[in-house]
């Protein structure tokens, strides 16, 4: 059976906070005198139910992590261990999400907060070989006015190699907020040459899937996975060439579906979909990367033939430039020839 982790893959959903290493968030704390709730250090998964209770717990932890990042050097730990992590996992590009807002307070504001992210990326990128881009995340919870500013902040640094922003996202719960409120910020991404890469799809199903693909114009759909409860808006992203990123671990842990194989990676891969692997918030979910892709191998089974096209999915749904995906198709190619 052939090591996943030697896959050559691209990860395009992580969120900043989320992707921090257990020990690394206690270590923060400590220095920072800050007390952890509980189900931040016990080491299990987060389980929470499918509504906004749930919601509300899992975002109640996510800001407990995040108040301990509380410096430039904490900011940048997160940076190149979450590169390193990715670079034991076969990931050749990692397009990480961050909200600059939250740790302006402590870094002199939200531009010097993007550019040490930025500067920390380029950075880690030569130490790991893992080519490290940012997505620039504005909250469905601020006025879509802070959107746009943010927006235009990413188009500032806009790029496709190590160390630019390649991309503008909109997270947090997708039942708040009016979407069409915040396709102001996506036109100011998309002129830029940004990839627009909201979620959708996760929390609510195919009609505000649709809201978003018809006022965001997505390249990439965050989770997108209740899209498949539509097959008229599943058939029409494929024919748009949306990609899919999914990371079933939080599908299941955020009380989306019951159990993994309820999570319909095969029915968005018939239907022809691209599809991206990604962690999401592993400090939550506790599971990382590779996790994902095994999933999809005990679980869905996919074949080594079918692993390997979720992993050129990644790929081809990246910002990498030319060269780091000619290197990881290549990569991809020869761990599929080989018969180890």
């Amino acid at each position: 059976m052939r090591d996943l982790a030697r896959l050559p893959k691209a990860h395009l959903h992580l969120h900043f906070t989320g992707s921090m290493r257990p020990a690394t968030l206690t270590e923060l704390a400590t220095a920072h005198g800050m007390r952890l709730p509980a189900a931040l250090t016990d080491g299990d998964p987060l389980q929470a139910p499918h509504d906004e209770r749930g919601w509300f717990r899992f975002q109640r932890l996510y800001d407990a992590a995040r108040a301990c990042v509380r410096s430039e050097a904490d900011m940048r730990r997160i940076v190149a261990e979450a590169a390193a992590d990715d670079a034991t996992e076969g990931s050749g590009r990692l397009e990480i999400q961050v909200d600059p807002t939250s740790y302006a307070p402590f870094v002199g504001g939200i531009t010097p907060a993007l550019e040490l992210v930025l500067d920390e990326a380029r950075a880690a990128s030569v130490r790991t070989g893992v080519e490290v881009a940012v997505v620039v995340a504005a909250s469905r919870t601020r006025h879509p006015l802070d959107a746009r500013t943010l927006a235009r902040l990413a188009a500032r640094y806009a790029g496709d190699g190590a160390g630019d922003v390649v991309g503008f996202g909109l997270s947090n719960d997708e039942r708040r907020g009016d979407t069409e409120d915040f396709a102001p910020a996506f036109r100011i991404a998309a002129a830029a040459g940004l990839a627009l890469v909201p979620h959708g799809g996760e929390l609510l199903g195919p009609d505000h899937v649709r809201a978003v693909v018809d006022h965001l114009h997505p390249d990439r759909l965050g989770h997108g996975v209740r899209t498949a409860e539509d097959p008229r808006v599943l058939a029409e992203l494929v024919e748009r060439g949306v990609a899919f990123e999914v990371c079933p671990a939080s599908n299941v842990s955020l009380g989306v579906y019951a159990e993994h194989g309820h999570v319909p990676l095969r029915t968005l891969a018939d239907a022809g979909a691209t599809v991206a692997l990604g962690a999401d918030d592993p400090l939550l979910f506790r599971s990382r990367l590779v996790a994902q892709y095994e999933t999809a191998r005990r679980v869905h089974g996919f074949d080594d033939a079918a692993l390997a096209g979720l992993a050129r999915g990644s790929v081809h749904a990246s910002r990498a430039t030319d060269a780091t995906k000619r290197r990881l198709l290549a990569g991809i190619d020869a761990w599929l020839a080989d018969p180890a």
